[in-house]
């Protein structure tokens, strides 16, 4: 078995300049200070979580008038003074419009004294806590926050959120919350209790505008006592497609995947970018296989696959690019199948796709390229293969794909010249494509071994080989970022 340990906690997650939280303060303390329009406002979002909120308003109190009146939320108190130190005593939180630096700094320190975060309306340098730009479909609150940088740039992310959930996610998020209680009921293990709660998932996502009802609550427990029934305390598998490392380049199936994950064993070659797409709490293994360097062996990564799905666990095995192509998906499905446990692949965007893109070409080309190959640059001894069809390698109107191929190149390209290929034709080697460090070498192929060495010695090299490509070999500048938007 391999000795690689579980991702640490820190490197799962980015930097964050704050911590998002939800405040519950239904029938707490709340203090407000001031009296102007952002006052008011924070006023009424405060007092429509149900706080037992004190607004201090000296000389503006009309202002407050209407949302006392209001039947919105909890209790609103008015008074027609200035704040004191003893009106924060037992408070939850404290926020204050001021102008006044010196009434700032007063109210942030009495705040502290009490023990009470401070939030004061546009200036961040004294805030404890802060508002966020809300997307309101209670109970299910999306929060953006700029981390008080640019809370415009905060609104404009609200309002693109906004367009993507319906409102009838509301009704949703409600009928999760009265369901909750009838679910924790039956005391399923956690992976059932996870299956029912995707099920649910899915059911609002497919019809968001729909009110649920007792049917559709019916119709889920249906399908979880079928799950039930044929549990047998083993897991399940998913081979996901990671794509090239562009994040974007996921598909919607590989996302939910990763967000279903309890444990996620991933390559060297799948990038930060999409392992911030998992779900947090799935366990990451790191279980490298990087050519012609130290690598996890691969009947290891077979038996530990098989060992953590027969702990009942999903495990996601997360491969670069796509999976059924130079994966060795194969062997990890015969594995599952012979240890009796359920395998699902799902593909991803090749790399060969990838850098194609990148380069603002197509492989394939009616007038150049009418068959496409992907082939491997080396066998299992880490040597140019011997069972090559060198005659269809040196098929002009072929695009060939060759995976793994910095070492290798050179005796390709004499085996391949060889068997007739031109010298001649366009070949482009590219490192890391579609990643932000992407970098490429156009040259006909009887060049391009020996220009490898203008690429960095660490990371993947594909080398796109055939007439298709010519465009890169002729651009005044083959170096040049012609990426696809």
């Amino acid at each position: 078995m391999t000795d690689r340990q579980p991702e640490s906690t820190a490197a799962r997650i980015e930097p964050l300049a704050t911590l998002p939280l939800f405040h519950k303060l239904d029938g707490r303390k709340v203090v407000l200070a001031g009296g102007t329009e952002g006052a008011l406002w924070k006023a009424e979002l405060l007092a429509a979580t149900g706080a037992d909120l004190h607004v201090y308003a000296s000389g503006e109190a009309a202002l407050f008038a209407g949302l006392v009146q209001s039947e919105v939320g909890g209790r609103v108190h008015l008074h027609g003074r200035a704040w004191q130190a003893d009106d924060l005593t037992d408070a939850a939180i404290a926020v204050a419009d001021l102008d006044d630096a010196e009434a700032v700094r007063a109210f942030v320190a009495a705040a502290r004294q009490a023990g009470v975060p401070v939030n004061i309306v546009d200036k961040p340098e004294y805030c404890d806590f802060a508002f966020g730009a809300l997307v309101n479909r209670s109970p299910l609150i999306v929060a953006v926050s700029t981390d008080g940088a640019a809370p415009v740039f905060g609104q404009a992310i609200r309002t693109k959120i906004e367009a993507l959930l319906p409102p009838g996610l509301k009704n949703w998020a409600q009928a999760a919350a009265d369901w909750r209680p009838a679910v924790q009921a039956r005391e399923l293990p956690f992976a059932l209790r996870r299956a029912f709660w995707e099920l649910f998932a899915g059911k609002a996502m497919a019809e968001p505008e729909r009110v649920p009802n007792l049917d559709d609550e019916a119709e889920l427990f249906a399908k979880l006592s079928r799950i039930e029934a044929a549990h047998d305390g083993k897991g399940r598998v998913t081979l996901v497609g990671a794509g090239p490392g562009d994040p974007e380049l996921l598909t919607l199936k590989a996302i939910r995947a990763l967000q279903s994950a309890d444990i996620i064993l991933y390559d060297d070659l799948v990038s930060p970018g999409v392992l911030e797409l998992a779900r947090r709490e799935a366990k990451r293994m790191l279980v490298g296989k990087t050519g012609y360097g130290p690598s996890v062996k691969q009947g290891d990564i077979n038996a530990l696959i098989v060992s953590l799905a027969s702990q009942g666990k999903h495990v996601v095995r997360l491969k670069g690019g796509d999976p059924g192509i130079f994966g060795r998906a194969g062997e990890e499905i015969e594995a599952c199948q012979a240890a009796g446990i359920p395998v699902a692949l799902v593909p991803g965007i090749s790399a060969a796709q990838g850098a194609a893109a990148s380069l603002g070409l197509s492989l394939t080309h009616r007038d150049h390229a009418r068959r496409l190959q992907f082939v491997t640059g080396h066998s299992r001894k880490g040597e140019l293969p011997e069972d090559l069809d060198w005659r269809a390698m040196a098929d002009p109107a072929a695009s060939t794909v060759i995976y793994m191929a910095r070492a290798t190149l050179p005796g390709f390209r004499e085996r391949a010249i060889a068997a007739g290929l031109d010298p001649q034709t366009p070949a482009v080697a590219v490192l890391a494509a579609t990643r932000p460090d992407e970098q490429r070498v156009a040259a006909t192929i009887a060049d391009l071994p020996e220009r490898l060495g203008e690429l960095p010695a660490n990371g993947p090299v594909l080398v796109l080989l055939g007439h298709a490509f010519g465009p890169a070999l002729s651009a005044a500048n083959p170096a040049e970022d012609r990426r696809t938007a």
